[in-house]
């Protein structure tokens, strides 16, 4: 199996992040859909390859996903030497160079698992970021065995609610490594984009008390069950829907989804309803029948938001309100898989997560304990209803003019769910310098592209000595950039002047295209395209 570009990146960063001599503990960060499972098979494999010594542990919280782990790791590499150890999947095989385990069966089983060199961890976002907890205890009982243990993470969000990122202080993971983002994957024809509208109906949340960082569950299920709200939002899916196959309801509890799932059924929409009180034997049989379409619909309570791929969902009602983005964007990304039979999924956000979170491609971390709730980044355009980032001035959608607004304090963005789609720019020239912020001091790379007489000049920021999560970031995109215009970064290794850098880069072809994004007045640059065919087809037109 032939890993995608990016792909192999992710496991040439992990390299590198302990080639430069790092000791701590990276988490690749990757979106829903974007193909984890193939990382994990291909990075254990090498590994074992190199070094047939080692012993790996591969973690996760759900069987689903242990189990979908591990046949990726057959694909990809049919003579594995793994193991599976779930007392839910009802196997405990120990003594295999890689275990696929739940950390609710083995939080416990240090002596019993031995040397581990390796823990890989699935959506390691669930780690507590204290020292605390099943993961936890677990790495802290096999250090004592191996004190060279190293812990490498995969997450879509990487993000907990009341601590922000999870590399902030405290916490296991120390360094963010990411391969690919939602644009690229959109842009490049891996994930079906998300298309949103705003909804008459709407479930109210006011009173419902705000703990431990999201809603209560039981007040925010009495708030949102009612007959009246099941009636309006289920009449709503089904006026909107059209002849959309695949319908997956998220609902704020199990009474809930099943009131919900009892409505569609009044409706004549052959619906069913899947809870973590759900038989094992009859929640595989309901979800045979939601992928095999004599289900149309299916209504859930927090138990499809991770583990559950089926890639042609193509409408998700978001009947549950949430304060967590992480849960917003895993929500969100259920219908990001390419399908067989659309190019999209509709989005019907009853819940507001929209207007709360604004746009999965621009999810911030949450905000820390005490620090508030912030501003709205998202509001719907009158005409056509369109969901959009509270910046924009004129709707992707429709073309409405918004008014103008004197004073917005929002965080630029650009979108509705999924964000503007971007415009092609032709290039003519690029010329780099270094620029110093008169607000933090610090210098970095800018690069203008000149794109002609009709298009204004577009500005990007290489923010290389920043620490932390924008200087990785930025490491990324020169080396991507040099990789295109074929500079050498090697005579660069020792000592990284941004002047010669800057000149070496100004010697080197433009890209023959840019993709943009209008980020309020301003425009992102989200891909570049050395080309010669794409630059002669611009050139032409």
């Amino acid at each position: 199996m032939t890993l995608r570009d990016y792909q192999q990146r992710a496991i040439d960063e992990v390299y590198q992040y302990f080639l430069d001599g790092n000791d701590g503990n990276p988490c690749i960060v990757m979106p829903t859909g974007s193909g984890k499972s193939h990382v994990i098979a291909a990075f254990c494999q090498d590994v074992l390859t190199r070094w047939p010594h080692q012993r790996i542990l591969m973690l996760t919280h759900v069987k689903e996903l242990i189990e979908q782990n591990a046949e990726k790791m057959r694909q990809h590499w049919h003579h594995a030497p793994l193991g599976i150890y779930s007392a839910g999947i009802g196997k405990r095989e120990l003594g295999w160079p890689i275990t696929f385990a739940g950390i609710q069966s083995v939080d416990r089983r240090a002596e019993e698992l031995g040397h581990i060199d390796i823990i890989l961890i699935d959506e390691a976002h669930l780690v507590n970021h204290k020292n605390q907890g099943r993961y936890r205890k677990l790495i802290n009982d096999l250090s004592k065995i191996n004190p060279a243990l190293r812990v490498i993470g995969l997450t879509a969000t990487p993000y907990r609610l009341g601590h922000g990122l999870i590399t902030d202080a405290p916490a296991l993971f120390d360094a963010i490594l990411e391969p690919v983002d939602i644009i690229e994957l959109i842009t490049r024809g891996y994930l079906a984009p998300l298309k949103s509208k705003l909804t008459d109906a709407h479930l109210d949340t006011t009173g419902v008390t705000i703990r431990a960082g999201d809603y209560a569950k039981d007040e925010l299920e009495r708030a949102v069950n009612t007959a009246k709200n099941n009636t309006a939002t289920v009449d709503e899916v089904i006026r909107l829907a059209g002849d959309r196959r695949a319908w997956l309801f998220f609902c704020a509890g199990v009474h809930h989804a099943q009131d919900v799932a009892d409505e569609l059924r009044s409706k004549d929409i052959p619906a069913a309803c899947v809870t973590g009180d759900t038989p094992k034997a009859e929640r595989e049989r309901l979800l045979a029948e939601f992928k095999a379409g004599k289900l149309r619909a299916l209504t859930n309570a927090n138990v499809l938001t991770t583990g559950f791929d089926y890639p042609d969902i193509d409408l998700i009602a978001m009947l549950r309100p949430t304060q967590s983005p992480g849960l917003y964007v895993q929500m969100a990304g259920r219908g990001m898989r390419l399908k067989s039979h659309t190019d999209h999924c509709l989005v019907l956000d009853f819940a507001g997560n929209i207007m709360r979170h604004g746009p999965i491609t621009h999810v911030q971390p949450p905000a820390k304990a005490g620090d508030g709730e912030g501003e709205a980044p998202a509001k719907a355009c009158p005409e056509c209803r369109e969901i959009v980032h509270a910046s924009i001035r004129v709707c992707p959608s429709c073309g409405y003019e918004f008014p103008k607004i004197e004073r917005q304090d929002q965080a630029r963005s650009n979108a509705d769910i999924m964000g503007m789609e971007p415009e092609e720019v032709p290039v003519d020239r690029w010329e780099w310098d270094v620029y110093t912020s008169r607000n933090s001091g610090k210098t970095m790379l800018r690069c203008r592209y000149y794109c002609g007489l009709w298009h204004p000049v577009v500005a990007e920021y290489v923010t290389l000595t920043h620490d932390g999560y924008a200087g990785q970031k930025a490491l990324k995109t020169i080396m991507a950039i040099a990789q295109g215009c074929k500079l050498d970064m090697r005579r660069f290794a020792d000592e990284l002047d941004l002047a010669d850098l800057a000149d070496a880069l100004n010697q080197s072809p433009p890209p023959a295209v840019i993709e943009v994004q209008k980020d309020g007045k301003f425009y992102r640059v989200v891909n570049r395209r050395w080309d010669d065919d794409e630059r002669r087809v611009h050139q032409e037109n």
